[in-house]
């Protein structure tokens, strides 16, 4: 059956060829050696900018035979390196073109033919080379499979002023990961790399930097080896602060101040240094304006908003430069019905890729917003912010959407914002909508922005609730993502603070007693802890307390009991103690400790600890299981006097006494408060 349809689909992919395409791989195989050199000078005549040839002859097999004669020691230099002429021309064809020439393991030859001595057919191969591996649909790998290539390749930089710009060209696409940077570090990249900033050639001085941008980004170790390097007896950073000047191509003060940002953000740099204050930011600011390309403010503020992302004072100094706040405004309206594109390509590019500018936008305004208020009233304030935020949410470019949810968590920071702006534009309901189906990393920052709009001075806090949000939230908590578990928890916290019975109720109903003690042995830390404060608000007031104990108070004794004796950090055990405190707060829950001796001797031992706020926890347990003034009907001070009695057996009285000597304040007057009720 198979090669019944396979004859006719042949035919219908070679009636595009032509004769003379058949003639051109014709040629290759002629027995006189010259006139193979002179079919292969042709062919490379042929294909110059013509994409359907190329195709024809990919399908007419002309790779396997062109790296052939590449390959083979019979074959002429001049031929070899028309051979990867030819090559390279097909290369830049289309992507599968090069689907075509990878899968023909063209690397692996051309990788070979750079152990010959000829340096023009060495140049070809690199060429050809640099061609292949800068399309995104060659697996990068295949640069790092032999570990004598990369040694080799720092070897051949010394070569000619091509094989510089080639192979720096190479490596800047090339290094992807961590482990990139580790093989072309451990090989002398820096060392091999720096002097050719300096080089005669543009070409490979923007190359160079390039390399130096990939190498340093988020990588500590290659950023505090750059901070030491000279160039020509001058500082490296330095050398990067010259090329930022606005004299120079804006390609290169762009991957310039690249360079300076991730040295900076890995730590190699202080980011009150001068270069990184009066140089690399207002270089990034510059970048943003609508006089540069899209791509260009696209990169710029992208690259300003990594470089401010954890720096209070950055933000506050961008914020107030070049009117920054008000500039990006611009990146929504662009390309506009004005614009001074009179290119139609480029019209028709940047039409593509607005979406490009609105995610950069966002996420620029994200960093900017992450700490201050005043900057974070100046962007709501901008033209239509809480519109274009909300507009972003339902965009059909999920980068667009994560950058947009990302801006309305950074401005979900704000208190006076949570009760103005994002009451005002409803902004709940298109976050709501976002939570239903999207991608992990979309939920993460969506669920982080709802932990937020949850919290008790909220005005969207009750239409969230009253929208069926616990559902949802107890969905994630059982989530395998930890970021998710934590923040699913983390909102049912927050909802669960100051709530009345009903909520409280229906929350433990919905996550339900295997859940909820499922999350208390989270290996999470801040799963365990967010679990810990969300019982800590369940069990907040006497009447609360008294009824989720009676119905669960066996399984939270034991959860008490297991994380207590477990090998936890002073936060969570101070967290399990207040848990323990509230718990001796309640009526008839209290009753739950004082028949637990073991519980009564984890108190004490707490009580002795040398953390002073586990000692100040374990106080308030015993303060309130002593305490006169009960609030429950039929309940008398005899109650009261026969938990005093036993604790006194059981040595507490004593402990209090030590502890009222204690120089810290607050231990002191709680162990002195709780003396008192012996005396009342």
């Amino acid at each position: 059956m198979a090669c019944l349809l396979e004859a006719p689909l042949r035919i219908s992919v070679l009636s595009e060829v032509t004769a003379t395409s058949r003639h051109y791989v014709d040629r290759l195989f002629d027995p006189d050696p010259q006139k193979v050199l002179q079919g292969v000078i042709d062919m490379k005549n042929a294909v110059i900018g013509n994409n359907k040839q190329k195709a024809n002859l990919i399908v007419l097999g002309a790779v396997p035979r062109l790296l052939y004669l590449l390959q083979q020691g019979s074959s002429s230099s001049e031929l070899q390196t028309e051979c990867a002429v030819v090559l390279g021309s097909l290369a830049m064809g289309t992507e599968n073109n090069i689907k075509s020439l990878v899968d023909c393991h063209i690397i692996p030859a051309l990788l070979q033919g750079l152990l010959c001595p000829d340096l023009t057919f060495i140049e070809a191969c690199l060429r050809c080379l640099r061609t292949v591996f800068i399309s995104p649909v060659t697996p990068v790998q295949l640069l790092y499979t032999d570990p004598t290539v990369i040694p080799h390749l720092m070897s051949l930089l010394s070569h000619s002023q091509r094989t510089q710009e080639y192979i720096t060209q190479i490596f800047s696409h090339c290094c992807k990961t961590p482990e990139h940077q580790t093989v072309l570090f451990n090989h002398g990249a820096i060392q091999n790399i720096a002097p050719l900033l300096t080089a005669p050639s543009y070409k490979v001085r923007m190359q160079a930097l390039k390399c130096f941008s990939v190498l340093a980004y988020e990588n500590t170790q290659v950023s505090m080896t750059l901070v030491n390097v000279l160039v020509e007896g001058e500082l490296l950073s330095q050398v990067f602060v010259r090329m930022m000047q606005r004299d120079q191509p804006i390609e290169m003060q762009l991957t310039a101040a690249k360079c300076l940002t991730y040295m900076c953000r890995a730590g190699a740099i202080g980011t009150d240094d001068t270069c990184v204050v009066l140089k690399t930011l207002p270089c990034l600011v510059r970048m943003c304006s609508k006089e540069r390309l899209l791509e260009e403010r696209v990169e710029g503020a992208e690259t300003l908003a990594y470089l401010m992302e954890p720096d209070v004072e950055l933000q506050r100094i961008a914020s107030t430069t070049d009117h920054l706040v008000a500039m990006l405004a611009d990146y929504f309206k662009y390309p506009s019905s004005v614009s001074a594109i009179t290119d139609i390509k480029r019209l028709d590019h940047d039409l593509k890729h607005a979406h490009e500018l609105r995610q950069a936008a966002f996420k620029l305004y994200a960093s900017l917003g992450s700490n201050d208020e005043d900057i974070r009233k100046k962007i709501t304030e901008t033209e239509n912010m809480m519109d274009r935020i909300v507009s972003g949410l339902s965009e059909s470019s999920i980068k667009v959407r994560l950058a947009a949810v990302r801006c309305l968590h950074s401005l979900s920071r704000s208190v006076q914002q949570l009760r103005t702006s994002f009451h005002d534009h409803a902004v709940w309901k298109p976050l709501m909508k976002l939570l239903q189906n999207a991608p992990d990393e979309v939920l993460v920052m969506a669920s982080s922005t709802l932990c937020n709009l949850l919290l008790e001075f909220s005005p969207s806090k009750e239409p969230i609730l009253e929208s069926g949000v616990i559902e949802l939230l107890c969905s994630l908590t059982q989530s395998e993502s930890p970021a998710l578990r934590v923040n699913g928890i983390w909102a049912l916290m927050n909802m669960a603070f100051q709530a009345d019975q009903k909520v409280k109720g229906e929350i433990v109903r919905s996550l339900g007693t295997e859940q909820l003690f499922r999350l208390l042995s989270d290996p999470d830390t801040n799963v365990l802890m967010k679990t810990l404060g969300l019982l800590r608000n369940l069990l907040s007031t006497r009447p609360h307390i008294d009824q989720v104990m009676s119905s669960h108070g066996k399984q939270i004794m034991q959860a008490v009991t297991l994380i207590l004796e477990g090998e936890h950090s002073m936060e969570v055990k101070e967290q399990t103690l207040c848990i323990l405190a509230n718990i001796a707060d309640g009526n008839t829950a209290k009753d739950l400790i004082m028949t637990n001796d073991d519980m009564l001797q984890k108190i004490k031992y707490y009580m002795g600890h040398s953390n002073v706020k586990l000692q100040l926890a374990a106080t308030f347990c015993i303060s309130n299981l002593i305490w006169n003034e009960e609030d429950g009907e039929g309940l008398n001070i005899g109650g009261s006097q026969a938990r005093q009695d036993k604790l006194r057996e059981l040595g507490f009285v004593d402990i209090l006494h030590k502890l009222a000597q204690s120089p810290d304040t607050n231990l002191c007057d709680r162990a002195k408060t709780a003396m008192q009720q012996y005396l009342a």
